[in-house]
């Protein structure tokens, strides 16, 4: 089962991307900012007042989103067995962009990227 998690919004500077969510939502948490190598970004989560999680996400990976003013990069599903889910979706139609590795800003859970239906998800392990 997937259970939704946060979604991530593409921007050109996480500072930045704060202080614009400031000014629309109201935060309750906002994370670290981290540098993950191995997903080529710079992260951030935020946790708005009524819970709901918005990742902040900048650097290369993201770079062309940008650049097209698109701001929506993935609605993010924490999932039992990440390996079983990805066969699973890929039998539905679903494309890997990213095989599993390990988040930072998760705990090193590992996390993989599928283009579905409706856009890019993402998939985060429980453990």
């Amino acid at each position: 089962m997937m259970k939704f998690h946060h979604v991530g919004v593409a921007c050109r500077d996480i500072n930045e991307g704060i202080a614009e969510m400031s000014k629309i939502h109201e935060i309750s948490v906002v994370s670290k900012i981290v540098k993950d190598e191995q997903q080529n970004a710079e992260l951030c989560m935020l946790t708005l007042a009524d819970g709901v999680n918005i990742e902040l996400i900048a650097g290369k990976q993201v770079e062309g989103f940008v650049k097209k003013g698109i701001t929506y990069y993935h609605l993010c599903y924490e999932v039992e067995n990440i390996n079983t889910e990805i066969e699973r979706l890929e039998k539905e139609g679903a494309y890997l962009l990213s095989a599993p590795k390990p988040a930072i800003l998760f705990d090193n859970r590992e996390v993989a990227f599928l283009h579905v239906s409706y856009g890019i998800i993402e998939l985060l392990s429980l453990a």
